[in-house]
């Protein structure tokens, strides 16, 4: 590929996508936003022709809206059908998709619902790369918005919070890379385990919400995220900042 290059971003308004757009246009490459917000949908095909003409490759960082495993399954399925009927037609050259560690050993709930995600965009023909993530520092917040009150219950386990920016610089390093077969499937996380909770009760001190570190066992996979299955792996990349440090950044 070419130093300069037209990647359409699917999710472009999302949380990551926001990002990986910044990282994209920053690096001089053409950027083509695909979100409901922008016309295009990737689960209709409404719009999907048009945004990947002339495109070479495909980031895919879309994501359901809820953590309900059946409906964000459904959804993964027909966006990866969809996106790979439109890309082969368009001549895409490849499909690079964000995912979460451990999402290959998960058996229930969102997690278990981007491993059918991976399979599924894998086993289409348009080649396609993978990026496994750890959980976002922007996660944090979201769980804090779940709460009832002024109290949040949050599982006290193991994680390895990256940053949303960081991710999105690998996600575009992965995109534009020659092809190395053979390789594992590449892993981004934060410099240090944390504890999940504990996490939360930074954020929580700014907001006023009191934080109450919990078990985690009515969560999906809690034993496995316990035993720490959904932490980095030795190969995995680490890179900062840490929570801490990123949240001293944030307003």
């Amino acid at each position: 590929m070419s130093s300069s290059i037209r990647f359409a971003v699917a999710g472009a308004t999302g949380r990551l996508g926001r990002h990986v757009v910044d990282v994209l246009t920053e690096r001089g490459h053409q950027v083509v936003p695909m979100s409901r917000a922008t016309g295009v949908d990737i689960t209709t095909g409404e719009g999907l022709a048009e945004a990947l003409t002339g495109a070479a490759a495909v980031i895919d960082v879309a994501s359901w809206h809820s953590s309900d495993q059946d409906a964000a399954t459904e959804f993964f399925r027909t966006s990866a059908r969809v996106l790979h009927e439109a890309g082969q037609k368009a001549g895409v050259a490849r499909i690079v998709m964000a995912s979460i560690i451990g999402a290959d050993r998960s058996t229930a709930g969102f997690l278990a619902a981007k491993k059918v995600h991976e399979e599924l965009l894998l086993s289409g023909p348009i080649p396609v790369r993978i990026l496994r993530s750890a959980q976002f520092h922007e996660f944090v917040g979201r769980l804090l918005d779940w709460r009832q009150g002024d109290v949040a219950y949050l599982p006290a386990l193991p994680t390895q919070l990256v940053a949303c920016r960081t991710v999105a610089e690998e996600l575009v390093d992965l995109a534009t890379a020659p092809a190395a077969p053979g390789t594992p499937i590449p892993e981004i996380a934060g410099p240090r385990k944390e504890i999940l909770a504990e996490a939360a009760r930074l954020l929580g001190a700014r907001r006023g919400i009191k934080v109450v570190a919990v078990d985690g066992s009515g969560m999906p996979d809690a034993e496995l995220a316990a035993g720490g299955a959904f932490l980095p792996g030795p190969h995995a990349k680490l890179a900062g900042p840490t929570f801490q440090e990123w949240l001293d950044t944030q307003p």
